[in-house]
């Protein structure tokens, strides 16, 4: 069985949970004890960006799994491979992923071109187990860099596989408001209280929290902070849109637009790696960022009748069934066949997205 195969499987769970916790916000909403954090736009934006991140691993897998591959072959410094597959070789493996991810993670807010990827995650305004499904797919072009550490150090491709998707899958649960502090676990794992600071805009809150499953590095290495006022959520140059595509490419573009302004070549480089929001003087003055103001925040949520609703549920019902259908058959259908069909599935996804800014009545 293979990853997109394991996912196509805990799909289902993941729609229950995400039930499960629309059900007992609405509930704590009628008792005065908390509030429903899902809009139906935001939710489905939000998976739809999961199911093109996953089509788009049907193609950027090979490209990232090989070149692990390849350097776990030619240039391994410790060949162990039934360490690896012990189960301590197995848990060190998990660590060792962990360590790695929050380097990428760190470096994802840090540097313009991999926060142009994993500002995807954070562009929804919501908080819930959909915005943990809210994935890029631009990411694994440059991911990869930061987990040669474990190929150089023998980790065998198998093992570096489960462990990624383990690391990946423990992430889910994490993105809820409707757990709060857990004390103890809150000292040493990513919790739902952690990884909501995470997400947050406050300026506290800002780059802070970068653990996936341990949030012990971000002790180590100063940057953890505990939640201890309101989040909001989002990102401090709001997408508004629900365009998956859009999603994918907006700071890209932003990027591009940046980088043929400037001036000097040395800054047309620069412009992509500086921290995001970075501008050469001349650009600032042409093309000047507005500043970010907390109390300014407004929320994007655009109408939506209940005729565009349902047919916004039903195309995107119908798409995620052909989108399960092709990731479980993936590996048997021809290269041509899978681009085919991939690009349908995505050219709906984005008809999804532009039919929620359409108001229509039945009636």
């Amino acid at each position: 069985m293979n990853q997109f195969q394991v996912i196509v499987l805990a799909t289902p769970i993941f729609f229950v949970l995400i039930g499960l916790e629309f059900a007992w916000g609405r509930w704590r909403q009628r008792q005065g004890t908390g509030r429903d954090t899902y809009r139906f736009n935001d939710t489905v934006n939000s998976i739809s960006l999961g199911v093109l991140s996953q089509l788009g691993g049907l193609f950027t897998q090979l490209l990232t799994l090989g070149i692990y591959t390849a350097i776990y072959t030619s240039a391994a410094l410790w060949s162990a491979p039934e360490f690896w597959q012990s189960g301590v070789g197995f848990l060190v493996a998990l660590v060792f992923y962990d360590f790695c991810y929050y380097w990428l993670h760190r470096a994802g807010h840090r540097c313009a071109i991999l926060w142009a990827a994993h500002g995807v995650h954070h562009q929804s305004q919501c908080y819930n187990l959909s915005t943990a499904l809210r994935q890029t797919s631009s990411g694994p072009l440059l991911s990869w860099v930061f987990y040669v550490p474990m190929a150089l150090a023998g980790v065998p491709p198998f093992v570096f596989g489960i462990v990624a998707l383990v690391d990946l899958l423990y992430q889910f649960w994490v993105h809820t408001e409707q757990i709060g502090k857990l004390g103890w676990f809150d000292r040493v794992f990513c919790s739902p209280s952690n990884h909501r600071v995470h997400h947050a805009v406050n300026d506290d809150y800002l780059d802070k929290n970068y653990g996936g499953i341990l949030i012990i590095w971000d002790r180590l290495f100063g940057t953890c902070h505990e939640e201890n006022e309101v989040c909001f959520y989002g990102t401090r140059a709001p997408l508004e849109s629900w365009d998956p595509l859009w999603a994918n490419a907006q700071i890209y573009a932003r990027l591009l637009k940046d980088s043929w302004h400037a001036e000097r070549w040395q800054d047309k480089v620069r412009v992509w790696f500086k921290p995001p929001g970075w501008q050469p003087a001349e650009v600032q003055a042409r093309l000047p960022q507005s500043p970010f103001d907390l109390s300014s925040i407004s929320t994007y949520n655009p109408p939506l009748s209940r005729a565009t609703q349902w047919a916004v549920a039903g195309l995107f019902m119908v798409l995620l069934q052909g989108v399960s259908l092709l990731l479980w058959f993936a590996d048997r259908l021809p290269s041509e066949q899978l681009a085919l069909g991939s690009a349908l599935l995505v050219a709906g996804y984005w008809c999804v997205g532009k039919l929620m800014r359409v108001r229509f009545q039945l009636f």
